[in-house]
C-alpha cells in the first residue's frame, strides 16, 4: 500500500469525504481510494491485490481500506462514496448479503464503523468517482515485480502544451526589441554598429514616424495618433485578447489588425501576425464558413435564336465629353442571352 500522510489534524465535527473503487480484471485486482479533508485537500493511496477476487470483493476490500485509514487518523465523522450499488445498499441495509464470500467483508466493515461518531454510505455513479477508479485501475495494471520503487502519485496541471512553455522561455530570455535600433537613435541619436549610409540613411526616415515619451515609444499614424510599441510578449497576449478573448469575434486577419490599432498599440509586423493567428484558430476552421467548395459544373446554354430580339438604347448627353469628343453611349443587348 501507498499512502500520502499528513501532519494535519482532522477537523473536529467537520465530515470527511472517501470515495473507493475497486478493480479486478483479467491482467490483475487493484484497490483504490481517496480522503478529502473539509479543506478540499485529496489524499490518494491505493494497493495490489495479489489474490483471485471478484469485482464485489474488491470493492469490498477498497472500502475495507480506506475506512482503516481514516480510523488511522482519528475521523471521527465520515462520508462514504462508493460507484458499486451492491455494496452501498449492503452497507446500509436495505439489500440482503447471500453470498459467501461477502458475508465476513460486511461483518468486518461493521465493526470498524463503530469507531466513528458519524458514518453514512452514499452512492455514487461511476463517471462522479473517477479518481478512486483510476487509482484501482493503476493498481490492477501494474506488475507485483514493479512495486519496489514507486512512490507517491503526484499530479500537476498543465493550461498549455509543451512547446508553448518553450516558446514563453525563449520569448522572455530575448530582450532584443523589434524597435530597439529605432529607440536608439530617437533616444540618444546612437546608430547601430558597423550601420552604412543607407542603413543610416534609412534608420532616420523610420524614426521620423516615433515619439519618445519617457521610456515608451509611440508609433505616429498619419492622422497623427499615437500607437504604443509593443514586444513579442506583449503582441501575444494582444493577440489571444483581442481574437478569442472575453470581447473577442474571432474575426479575420485584417479586421483583427484594424482593431488593434484602434486601442492603440502597434508592432512592425502585426498585419502578418494577425492574418497567421486567424489562420491557426481551431473554432475558426471548425465552424469558420466553407470558402474552398468544390465548383459547381457549368452548363453551356445554347441560344436557339440568337439575336432574334435586340434592344436599343441611348445615353446623353455625358458631360465633359470624352477626350475623343464623343458626347453619348449607344448600348445594345440581346433578349435571349443578355
Amino acid at each position: 500500500m501507498y499512502i500520502a500522510t499528513t501532519e494535519e489534524d482532522p477537523q473536529e465535527g467537520h465530515p470527511w469525504k472517501l470515495n473507493f473503487d475497486g478493480a479486478s480484471n483479467a491482467v490483475g485486482n487493484g484497490i483504490g481510494a481517496v480522503l478529502v479533508s473539509p479543506n478540499g485537500d485529496h489524499y490518494p493511496f491505493t494497493s495490489k491485490l495479489d489474490f483471485d477476487c471478484t469485482n464485489n470483493m474488491a470493492e469490498y476490500e477498497a472500502c475495507i481500506m480506506g475506512i482503516r485509514t481514516a480510523v488511522e487518523r482519528k475521523i471521527k465523522v465520515l462520508e462514504v462514496y462508493g460507484d458499486s450499488a451492491l455494496v452501498i445498499y449492503q452497507l446500509k441495509g436495505e439489500w440482503e448479503t447471500r453470498d459467501p464470500k461477502l458475508i465476513n467483508y460486511r461483518r468486518l466493515i461493521l465493526e470498524l464503523i463503530k469507531e466513528f461518531d458519524d458514518i453514512v454510505f452514499y452512492y455514487l455513479p461511476r463517471e462522479e468517482n473517477q479518481m478512486a477508479d483510476a487509482l484501482a485501475t493503476l493498481a490492477s495494471m501494474i506488475k507485483v515485480n514493479q512495486l519496489e520503487d514507486v512512490k507517491p502519485i503526484q499530479m500537476s496541471i498543465y493550461e498549455a502544451s509543451a512547446h508553448c512553455y518553450n516558446l514563453d522561455e525563449e520569448e522572455e530570455i530575448d530582450d532584443h526589441l523589434w524597435y530597439h535600433d529605432i529607440l536608439r537613435y530617437v533616444k540618444n541619436r546612437e546608430y547601430p554598429d558597423q550601420a552604412t549610409e543607407n542603413d543610416k540613411r534609412a534608420l532616420r526616415r523610420l524614426a521620423h514616424d516615433y515619439v519618445l515619451d519617457g521610456e515608451i515609444l509611440y508609433k505616429r499614424r498619419k492622422d497623427q495618433v499615437l500607437l504604443r510599441c509593443v514586444d513579442a510578449i506583449e503582441a501575444k497576449k494582444i493577440l489571444e485578447e483581442v481574437h478569442e478573448g472575453v470581447c473577442g469575434t474571432h474575426a479575420n486577419g485584417f479586421a483583427m489588425a484594424r482593431q488593434i490599432m484602434r486601442f492603440g498599440y502597434y508592432w512592425s509586423t502585426m498585419e502578418g501576425d494577425c492574418i497567421n493567428y486567424a489562420k491557426r484558430c481551431h473554432k475558426c476552421q471548425i465552424y469558420g464558413d466553407k470558402i474552398n467548395v468544390p465548383p459547381s459544373p457549368l452548363h453551356v446554354m445554347t441560344s436557339p435564336w440568337p439575336f432574334s430580339m435586340w434592344g436599343m438604347d441611348v445615353i446623353g448627353t455625358t458631360s465633359p465629353k470624352a477626350s475623343n469628343g464623343h458626347r453619348f453611349i449607344f448600348v445594345v443587348i440581346d433578349y435571349f442571352t443578355k
